[in-house]
């Protein structure tokens, strides 16, 4: 019966509401580390619907992320082009870049599958790096501009805010638009064959699945969503830099998605909240934090072997079932 009510509990708008209070309640730097959340919570999810939805592992989705920022920030900063115009062009180019590599990815399987998404996205960091005329290079593109929200300070309760408690607003309505797509998406019939994908491509493929096409069109959703994330990224980061793109980026949201739990929609989120605040707390204490985040991360992978999110749907799940029996 408690179950039962649990489960009635209307948990994402009453989260979204708690969201919204949190320049109001905290302080400036937990408004600040809420927004870096928020952002990194999306760039997860989109990275889930490869992994955990389509069952296609990824090692270098920061390529699309790195796309869309550098997209935003040059349309923003060299062009004086409204938020608006970045923000959709960072999804727009990102999708582009990743329709063009999933073409040649999606022909392969599995590690090769893999390697090849990290090897793109090599070349992707390369042009970054190398490109100084119009990426900035080695430099990056610093002073990326804040969108203009002087219209903000008109709504009630917001007029005393600075720019970044603004800021976190306008991050948090883009991203809950962003998670409610892609929920729609995972939820629709698009998704659900993605499901049957992952779990027999064989079997897909025999009743008539086009199982490449599908496969790409997850790559390339997948790679819009990174792009909007990045964009978000850059301007709040205040710059865009190579390291954007770099392996790492991609292997730091692989860790999110992994440790919130994959095939969970919300599980990158707890991931990304989770590995987000340890980092933060274990810097403030120790210089050997990079040992002690890996020893913690092996701890809890150990604890939850489906992920936080996972293994606890799995233990609610068991409960249910005997309560029901």
């Amino acid at each position: 019966m408690t179950d039962r009510l649990i489960g009635r509990v209307p948990w994402t708008l009453l989260a979204f509401a708690a969201a919204l209070c949190i320049p109001l309640l905290a302080s400036r730097f937990y408004t600040s580390l809420a927004t870096d959340i928020l952002i990194l919570a999306l760039f997860a999810t989109s990275l889930n619907l490869l992994l955990g939805t389509t069952g296609l592992v990824s090692f270098g989705h920061a390529a699309y992320f790195a796309a869309g920022a550098y997209t935003c920030a040059i349309l923003m900063k060299n062009h004086g082009a409204p938020f608006a115009l970045g923000f959709a062009a960072a999804g727009i180019v990102a999708g582009a870049i990743a329709l063009a590599f999933g073409f040649f990815c999606v022909r392969l399987t599995k590690i090769y599958f893999a390697m090849l998404t990290l090897a793109f996205a090599q070349i992707v960091w390369a042009i970054c790096f190398k490109w100084n005329d119009v990426t900035g290079g080695e430099q990056g593109l610093s002073n990326v501009p804040y969108p203009d929200l002087a219209w903000m300070a008109g709504i009630p309760g917001l007029g005393g805010m600075r720019v970044g408690e603004h800021y976190f607003y306008v991050t948090l309505v883009l991203v809950g638009l962003c998670f409610l797509i892609l929920r729609r998406i995972s939820e629709s019939p698009f998704g659900r064959i993605l499901t049957t994908i992952r779990e027999n491509p064989e079997r897909a493929e025999f009743i008539g699945i086009h199982v490449r096409r599908y496969e790409l069109a997850a790559f390339v959703v997948a790679g819009v969503f990174a792009g909007l994330a990045g964009a978000l990224f850059g301007i709040f980061n205040r710059g865009v830099f190579p390291d954007f793109g770099y392996w790492s980026k991609s292997a730091e949201v692989l860790i999110m998605v992994i440790l919130g739990g994959m095939g969970q929609f919300w599980g990158p989120l707890v991931g990304a909240f989770t590995l987000t605040a340890l980092n933060q707390q274990i810097t403030s204490y120790t210089e050997f934090w990079p040992m002690v985040l890996g020893l913690v991360l092996i701890v809890l992978l150990y604890a939850f072997p489906a992920g936080i999110l996972g293994t606890l749907a799995g233990i609610a799940g068991g409960r249910r079932e005997r309560t029901d029996a």
